[in-house]
């Protein structure tokens, strides 16, 4: 074996957590993945009364309505998959060695690029969305609850909460700057590119905590607080039209092989 030269199908790290005095190990998977995945029904962190995430129709990459549509830097015919890429798959532990406990784990990828379509009723975490308030200002999405208070925990609404912009109100009927997260059904996982290309993320993850943990990026550029519970970092590369999200939503993308329109199924 002294002359063989190759990449191990694992690699495992320990990466100290600094002034958190945590200590993570990540164990990250040589491999790459192109899917399209449909799940009926997602709950987790079902306790004190609540969910944390609570989804139905659940579907990572789609499948091309229409001749010449754009997806992630190619062309696709009508009836194409467009398959959701997941490079470098990795489980990483975060442990506080003074208690001896696992203070937290969670599960994402060095590098991730594609669709995700869901009917989502409580999300826990952070979306990385911008909306535009119809005036070409865009400001960075909020998570809220359905009285318009931020909130990234067991968040039923999404909107603009700024100083600077009117005031969110999610009452049915004259809602402003707030829109249930039923709306946004489909959303483009990644980071802004050129020439609208979507680039690849290796922000996303979802992470279960038994205590608040600083999760850093795989490259190590980011640190994300992640609150205790179930945290799903969603990053996406799209700005939506706020109104828009209000009154139509963002349509689902076909996710099945028979295409029912802007219905589920």
């Amino acid at each position: 074996m002294g002359e063989v030269t190759g990449q191990a199908f694992m690699q495992i790290e320990n990466i100290d957590g600094g002034v958190d005095g945590l200590q993570f190990t990540r164990m990250t998977l040589g491999m790459d993945v192109e899917t399209r995945v449909n799940i009926d029904d997602v709950t987790a962190g079902e306790i004190d009364g609540g969910v944390d995430f609570a989804a139905q129709q659940v579907a990572l990459g789609h499948i091309a309505r229409n001749d010449g549509k754009q997806f992630n830097g190619r062309t696709y015919s009508a009836g194409d998959t467009v398959h959701f890429e997941a490079f470098k798959p990795y489980i990483e532990l975060a442990e506080d060695p003074a208690e001896g406990k696992l203070s937290g784990f969670r599960m994402g990828f060095g590098q991730a690029r594609g669709s995700v379509s869901s009917l989502t009723s409580s999300f826990s975490g952070d979306i990385g969305l911008k909306l535009d308030d119809g005036s070409g200002t865009i400001y960075d999405a909020t998570l809220m609850d359905q009285n318009a208070q931020p909130t990234r925990r067991r968040a039923s609404h999404i909107g603009i909460v700024d100083p600077a912009a009117a005031p969110a109100d999610c009452t049915s009927g004259a809602a402003t700057n707030c829109a249930p997260l039923t709306r946004l059904q489909s959303l483009i996982v990644g980071q802004e590119g050129t020439d609208g290309v979507t680039d690849f993320t290796n922000d996303f993850f979802i992470g279960f905590q038994r205590e608040d943990v600083n999760w850093q990026s795989p490259d190590g550029a980011n640190v994300i607080s992640a609150e205790q519970g179930v945290f799903i970092n969603l990053p996406t590369s799209m700005t939506v039209d706020m109104d828009q999200l209000i009154t139509q939503g963002v349509q689902r993308l076909q996710t099945h092989r028979n295409d029912m329109g802007k219905q589920l199924f």
